[in-house]
């Protein structure tokens, strides 16, 4: 048992010394041994070639999608070959790791390996319209589409630091939505609060009660917290902006980050945020979608 506790950190050493280069395009097809793999996105022919229009560059494009999600997934092979993850998509290796931090570099390659394709999943190579059934559901929360825009937006060029801004719907209360912060390979998911890092920890109170206040922690505060999110909110993502400096700083320079965030919502694909919103609205009732696992792009 212990062996099998310390091997993650084994691999990691390993993985550690990666090259820059992706082992999935560095070696043949047959010598990958891990089962995780870069999605594909719909619109990635398209990307490759011409960047995502009047947002991201071919080349930004290439560095935060394809070699990006390339060293995440080809890491959480290596942490996870040859065991009983293996098969496991990340987002249930996130809620299964969560609370263990021995497994603490397992999380992080497979949270963030869901939160970026979340990212991208989310974006159209054209603009689109919100449909107005949706709109009607987003001014129950936010007023209107443009006060939800100017507080997601002013949310996110706040965040000091990496990481993602979410937006998520109330799965207790029908029709509420909310804006939250995830720091670095933060986890939006109720089932994986305890990684949830909600706010900036160099500048939030010490004493302040936090989703991530035990992560880390052993015995009594490792199994006996209640498995929801901070504040009993039971919510469920639906959008997201990755707000890591790898993804903007290439075409938008060290002071771009609020362009990069004005020009972001202008090739949000709607229609994946409507169908996300509609799968876990299916999905409530039968409170299956708690913990994330039951999406469709997990």
């Amino acid at each position: 048992m212990l062996n099998r506790l310390l091997r993650p950190q084994a691999s990691l050493r390993a993985a550690s010394c990666i090259s820059q280069k992706p082992i999935s395009a560095a070696l043949p097809r047959f010598q990958t041994r891990g089962v995780h793999n870069v999605p594909n996105l719909v619109h990635n022919a398209y990307f490759q070639k011409h960047g995502i229009p009047e947002f991201l560059s071919p080349e930004a494009y290439d560095f935060s999608w394809t070699q990006y999600q390339g060293l995440m997934v080809d890491k959480l092979n290596l942490l996870t070959q040859d065991t009983v993850d293996a098969d496991l998509k990340p987002g249930d290796l996130l809620v299964k790791y969560s609370r263990r931090p021995e497994m603490a570099s397992v999380f992080n390659y497979a949270s963030m390996a869901h939160n970026n394709h979340f990212f991208f999943n989310c974006l159209s190579p054209t603009p689109t319209q919100i449909p107005e059934t949706f709109a009607n559901e987003i001014s129950k929360s936010c007023s209107s589409v443009e006060s939800l825009k100017l507080d997601f937006l002013a949310t996110a060029n706040a965040m000091f630091g990496p990481g993602f801004v979410w937006l998520a719907k109330n799965l207790e209360r029908e029709g509420m939505m909310h804006i939250f912060c995830t720091y670095n390979a933060g986890s939006p998911y109720p089932a994986a609060h305890a990684r949830r890092q909600p706010v900036d920890m160099a500048t939030h109170t010490p004493d302040t009660a936090l989703g991530n206040q035990y992560a880390g922690a052993m015995g009594a505060h490792s199994t006996n917290q209640k498995n929801i999110a901070p504040g009993a909110v039971d919510v469920q993502p639906i959008l997201c902006v990755n707000t890591w400096e790898h993804v903007w700083m290439m075409d938008y320079g060290i002071a771009g980050k609020a362009e990069y965030l004005e020009r972001w919502w202008d090739r949000i694909n709607w229609d994946v945020v409507v169908d996300n919103y509609n799968a876990v609205r299916a999905k409530s009732s039968h409170r299956v979608a708690k913990d994330g696992r039951n999406l469709h792009h997990l």
